[in-house]
């Protein structure tokens, strides 16, 4: 395409390493998240099931002969395949028939149906899963990269980083979000896209996922509630109980559910899962998941906020922030297979990220806007934290940071504690 300029995404490296594991590559992400760009790059070929009149025809060929769609040449892409969900067992016999283990076929979806999710566990040892987010920072442009989260897991003693962010860039990249659609596009414009983003989430996509989702100005009301309630352990009870306190409005539990259902399938929602852990006590370890949407600007469209407010309400701000830096953490930490989990317990200690290796090294990160009442906090949870896990069973941690997003430099603590702001991060 003229003028056209791709973005490296951290997935690239990724889907190079799992086409040459096995036969098929499954990438699923939300909508406009650049699955089919990305994607693109390494294909051989490619069936754009999204087109209408390429669905049209891929799906009288598909009652006839399926194999038909697997010509081409390899790996082969289907784009959007759950609209034609027999395509899955189509890959997966194509890929047994040759016994070939090495790429040969991409497919991304961006929700799953009903008839999708039941063929899904069939691909055992034939698929690989890559789950794709929006653009971190870093892929973005806006983190300068002197930060490494993998190498911090090194024993690094020090570290060093200078970003130019301002309050007010921090404000703005919370509203942009990680669209590539929105890079490098002016500020109106940028801002732009996460409200289409919205609009085509309540006015197409919930009501194509379940018919029982179609009123939207119900389903604005509810995305609102979520919106307001990031970073929560709240449970579907209380979004439907802060939806009738701030909006008047009656809510079934059974309806609720369908709603939470149909984010998850559209890779709306990314909830955190609870870190589970040895401690030196007997206290309780909280287990419910934190709430959090793949993308801050879905919050910031479901409340209708821009920039100027968000820095009129530091509050909200530093929750959509917080958001924001899962979502970065959560990229990262797939480029060296780790996970990404919350902390809380009974006497409502709480760390915003734990970062886990396959091997069980972690590292333990506090989030905070900024300020140096703020880090300071966060300095003496993150001791406490660490002073309540059993630290001859699982070690002690591999680091202890804040990350910042008011604040210029990276450095550490003397006691050891990384500051780092958010636009020094990479993988």
């Amino acid at each position: 395409m003229e003028g056209f300029v791709y973005h490296p995404r951290l997935t690239d490296q990724l889907l190079r390493e799992r086409l040459e594991e096995v036969g098929a590559v499954l990438v699923q992400g939300p909508k406009w998240c650049g699955k089919t760009t990305t994607c693109s790059q390494l294909a051989g070929s490619r069936l754009m099931l999204a087109d209408v009149e390429v669905y049209r025809r891929s799906t009288l060929i598909a009652q006839t002969d399926i194999k038909l769609l697997l010509e081409g040449a390899r790996p082969r892409l289907f784009d959007e395949w759950q609209t034609i969900p027999a395509l899955w067992d189509a890959v997966r016999n194509d890929v047994d028939r040759l016994g070939q283990t090495e790429g040969s076929f991409i497919l991304t979806g961006s929700s799953l149906s009903d008839q999708s999710v039941e063929t899904l566990h069939s691909g055992t040892g034939r698929f690989a899963w890559l789950k794709m987010r929006t653009m971190s920072l870093f892929e973005s442009g806006d983190s300068t990269g002197e930060v490494s989260l993998e190498k911090l897991f090194d024993d690094v003693k020090t570290v060093r980083g200078n970003t130019s962010h301002t309050i007010h860039d921090i404000a703005f990249l919370i509203c942009r979000g990680g669209w590539p659609s929105a890079i490098g596009k002016s500020e109106r414009v940028a801002l732009r896209v996460a409200f289409n983003y919205f609009d085509a989430l309540v006015e197409k996509d919930l009501p194509r996922i379940d018919k029982s989702l179609s009123n939207t100005k119900r389903s604005r009301l509810l995305l609102r509630s979520i919106a307001r309630l990031q970073g929560s352990h709240a449970s579907q009870n209380i979004v439907r109980q802060d939806v009738a306190a701030n909006d008047n409005e009656h809510l079934s539990e059974a309806l609720v559910s369908a709603y939470f259902n149909a984010l998850n399938r559209l890779f709306v929602e990314d909830d955190l899962s609870a870190w589970s852990t040895n401690l030196r006590s007997k206290t309780a370890i909280r287990t419910a998941d934190t709430r959090y949407f793949t993308d801050p600007s879905i919050a910031v469209a479901a409340l209708g906020t821009t920039p100027t407010k968000l820095l009129k309400d530091l509050e909200t701000m530093g929750f959509l922030f917080e958001t924001m830096c899962i979502r970065d953490l959560r990229a990262y930490a797939d480029v060296f297979d780790a996970k990404v989990y919350h902390y809380r317990d009974k006497d409502e200690l709480e760390c915003d990220a734990v970062i886990e290796l396959r091997d069980g090294t972690y590292g333990l990160v506090e989030i905070k806007l900024g300020g140096t009442t703020a880090i300071e906090t966060a300095q003496q949870s993150l001791w406490k934290l660490q002073n309540k896990i059993n630290t001859d069973k699982v070690g002690l941690p591999a680091f202890r940071m804040v990350i910042v997003g008011v604040g210029n430099y990276a450095y550490t603590l003397s006691d050891g504690t990384h500051v780092v702001p958010i636009g020094c991060l990479k993988p």
